[in-house]
């Protein structure tokens, strides 16, 4: 049984579902296992449901597996002959395949008598399995193809998410980076260098990434770049304290996390301070699972007119969630002196 979807890019689905996943067979076996009910209970003699159900889920099942098997060899070729001919070669060999184990039910039948029995002749019997599973393998097909679609269409619309949140720079950042910059131009033109190279990264970084993930190295060093920029301005009252030994470096994170957490503690928190303040960032890994906390203190009675901090939050709740599903969490801890962001996800420390 397949689907197929539109001319996939690499950044978008195959034709095909990966038919080797135990989610797909799974699924596959349960389209079976139901298509089998469905044939017994419209056969059903007084006495005999079971073992019907026993013989006709035998022969579906093999099918059905058999079926996955043969996609899953055959998949990277059918991708390469196009939307059309995939669709049409796989009901074929599928319909091939039913033809098959038609047959070879039959012969054991004439063989094993006395244990297994066809009512039909052998043409009614082979013909009426042929019709049956053409319109069930194509009934499949169209079920597969849908569902893969719509799991496109959820991948296009978490890269579309990325790329609103990679574009995505408050103006008063970039107006109160260029102005700090144009100052030191004067007093430290080493420095005004410096912070333009920053600032240079981090627009590359945010108006530039096409990776869903990157490693947390690469998310704490753009952290790091944008807590220099704003170093610059705050001075001595901004602080940031980074305990994240514990992490691996390696372990990929949906990309532009941890850098708009920060400008969140920030902006909604040390900026409304007058003397400033601490944020921190712990990190430490919790078995199969990595956990990152960034802190702020909280400046009470003060708050911004508009709050993007909802905003950011909402945004990367569903990245996580389209990345992870339920095995992930962004929980939000806040009290009267503190608030406290929670990002808790599956250690993932494949190659990047």
């Amino acid at each position: 049984m397949s689907a197929i979807e539109a001319p996939a890019s690499k950044d978008t689905q195959a034709f095909l579902p990966d038919f080797c996943a135990a989610g797909t067979v799974f699924v596959v076996v349960l389209i079976a296992e139901l298509v089998a009910i469905v044939l017994t209970l419209a056969s059903h003699t007084p006495g005999g449901f079971f073992l019907t159900l026993y013989k006709t889920s035998f022969f579906i099942l093999w099918f059905a597996l058999l079926g996955c098997a043969i996609m899953c060899r055959l998949r990277r070729q059918l991708e390469g002959a196009g939307k059309t001919r995939a669709f049409v070669v796989s009901f074929f060999i599928l319909l091939l395949l039913c033809l098959v184990l038609a047959e070879i039910a039959w012969q054991l039948t004439t063989r094993f008598s006395d244990f297994f029995y066809i009512e039909n002749t052998h043409f009614v019997f082979v013909a009426r399995t042929l019709a049956i599973g053409g319109i069930v393998i194509a009934l499949a097909m169209r079920y597969l193809y849908v569902a893969s679609e719509w799991r496109r269409s959820v991948q296009l619309e978490a890269q579309s998410r990325i790329s609103a949140l990679q574009a995505l720079i408050r103006p008063h950042f970039l107006f109160n980076s260029m102005n700090t910059i144009a100052s030191l131009t004067r007093s430290d033109p080493r420095q005004a260098e410096e912070a333009v190279e920053d600032l240079s990264d981090l627009m590359r970084a945010n108006l530039g990434g096409s990776k869903d993930k990157t490693s947390l190295k690469q998310e704490l060093e753009l952290a790091a770049i944008y807590q220099r920029i704003e170093k610059l301005r705050l001075g001595e009252r901004l602080q940031v304290r980074w305990n994240v030994d514990e992490l691996p470096m390696r372990a990929l994170i949906p990309s532009l996390t941890i850098q708009p957490l920060l400008e969140n503690a920030i902006y909604h928190g040390i900026e409304l301070l007058p003397d400033g303040g601490q944020v921190t960032v712990n990190g430490k890994r919790d078995g199969k699972f990595l956990q990152i906390d960034i802190c702020n203190p909280v400046a009470a009675g003060a708050k911004r007119e508009k709050d993007g901090n909802k905003m950011a939050l909402s945004n990367i709740r569903q990245r996580y969630e389209l990345a992870y599903g339920s095995k992930a969490s962004v929980d939000v801890q806040e009290s009267d002196d503190e608030y406290r962001v929670r990002l808790r996800f599956p250690a993932d420390e494949n190659d990047v």
